[in-house]
């Protein structure tokens, strides 16, 4: 690697010495921001739901779906300038790389504004669609408008993120999102509690988090080293840099988009066995979330690191990228998920004291939490793959196994036989198929693309 390649990667070399450290160094705090990022989440939700009213909780918390559905595919854009860069990067190749970065950013702002816009067009339309109760939609419309006036924020910090992982730097979007989350919920504790401004409290509080985390990255970006050092007077749209990310970036964005859609479908037919059973599986999810960001921090270590190492030429270090990412997943989530499911009366018991509601929520944490490190399969040999620039596959296959036959699972047997269990029992099988199909695309294409 020469000196300016050196230079890029000061935080982190990726092509040389030991790899398991670096590889820990840079998964933890990618975890350490999801799961940090939920906390808060809740606790902005508690405080609407004990200050505010129970329509004011459902009017919050029953946004996420229809956000998630929105955001997820720029969102997974951004995956696409990290592993552009880092491929640079590992090739020495510093001259095209402020081309990326300019774009990537303005790629951020103009899918930010979009977003604006589209939230504040069909926020009422699609939250009727979805049939919101007559008496929470208005709360709901007014939250999911403020909170999208805070997209451009949102699209900046991920894109933005992206960049700085690239370079092997976790950490400086760890302590932006840190800053933000503080401050989002000292925020929703004054304008809620304090000037009892009830939902637009909760989402002006959002709106403000996003644009501190937003304006650290960029802060971060303007004093960078070049060549990814961010010149505001220098954003532009290459339509070259364009494709180069979109080409990995809309296949997991995309990904992302029809598993929101699974899942919407999957929790209608929770919602089919009544208030109990929401209650216990929404309970049990939260538990889940926590695993599965240790899983998908290992899955955007591998993608970065593959990408730089592949780069470079260095497919040894690639094939141990993935043995460590897979074993790194596997085991940190396998050890927590135990946990949650050792002393699940305990975890469950946090979120509710009814019996019937701590039934259901056992349930789904013994039949979904116990198998929860079986997403480290596909998880870790998708990304694996879209580190070698093959994002099209892992997230077709993606779509097949954890998407369609959950559809199917969903509106043949769970029709035929109206059984909770057999609803949850989908996740494990979703997750052994599909974990089968993408790992033996990776082994296949990895055989096509290192020399033997």
């Amino acid at each position: 690697m020469n000196s300016s390649s050196r230079t890029i990667s000061g935080k982190m070399d990726m092509l040389h010495g030991s790899l398991l450290d670096k590889i820990l160094i840079f998964a933890l705090p990618l975890a350490g921001c999801s799961i940090m990022q939920q906390l808060f989440n809740s606790v902005g939700i508690a405080v609407v739901g004990r200050f505010a009213s129970s329509q004011s909780l459902a009017a919050v918390g029953g946004n996420g779906s229809i956000i998630s559905l929105l955001v997820t595919l720029f969102s997974g854009i951004s995956l696409g300038s990290n592993v552009v860069i880092a491929h640079y990067i590992g090739q020495g190749n510093e001259k095209k790389i402020p081309r990326i970065v300019h774009t990537a950013i303005s790629l951020a702002l103009v899918s930010g504004i979009l977003l604006l816009l589209l939230g504040q067009m069909i926020a009422r339309p699609i939250l009727a669609l979805m049939g919101t109760p007559s008496d929470v939609i208005d709360l709901a419309t007014l939250y999911l408008r403020i909170y999208f006036l805070g997209m451009p924020f949102l699209m900046l910090y991920d894109f933005g993120a992206s960049i700085l992982r690239s370079i092997g730097d976790t950490k400086r979007p760890f302590y932006s999102l840190l800053a933000s989350g503080v401050i989002n919920v000292i925020l929703n504790l004054l304008l809620v509690v304090v000037f009892h401004m009830d939902v637009a409290g909760t989402g002006i509080a959002t709106v403000i988090a996003n644009g501190v985390s937003a304006f650290l990255v960029l802060h971060f970006l303007m004093h960078e080293n070049d060549p990814i050092r961010l010149s505001l007077k220098h954003l532009v749209l290459d339509c070259d840099a364009i494709m180069r990310i979109i080409r990995i970036g809309v296949p997991a964005g995309l990904q992302g988009m029809v598993f929101s859609l699974a899942n919407v479908c999957i929790q209608s037919t929770i919602n089919s066995f009544g208030s109990k059973v929401v209650a216990g599986s929404s309970a049990a999810l939260n538990y889940e979330y926590f695993s599965y960001f240790l899983v998908n921090a290992f899955a955007q270590t591998t993608v970065t690191f593959t990408s730089q190492n592949y780069g470079a030429g260095e497919y040894d270090r690639c094939k141990k990228v993935f043995r460590l990412g897979m074993l790194a997943s596997v085991l940190s989530c396998g050890c927590l998920s135990l946990i949650f499911v050792l002393f699940r009366s305990f975890f469950v018991g946090l979120y509710t004291t009814d019996s019937a509601v701590i039934h259901y929520a056992l349930l789904r944490v013994l039949v979904v939490l116990t198998f929860e490190c079986l997403t480290s399969a596909y998880e870790i040999s998708g990304a694996a793959l879209r580190g070698l620039g093959h994002s099209m596959t892992p997230a077709a296959l993606t779509v097949l196994g954890s998407c369609i036959l959950r559809l199917i699972w969903v509106f043949t047997l769970c029709r035929m036989f109206h059984s909770y269990i057999l609803l949850l029992v989908i996740y494990p099988i979703s997750w052994i198929v599909t974990g089968a199909m993408v790992l033996f695309a990776y082994f296949k294409t990895r055989k096509k693309l290192f020399p033997a």
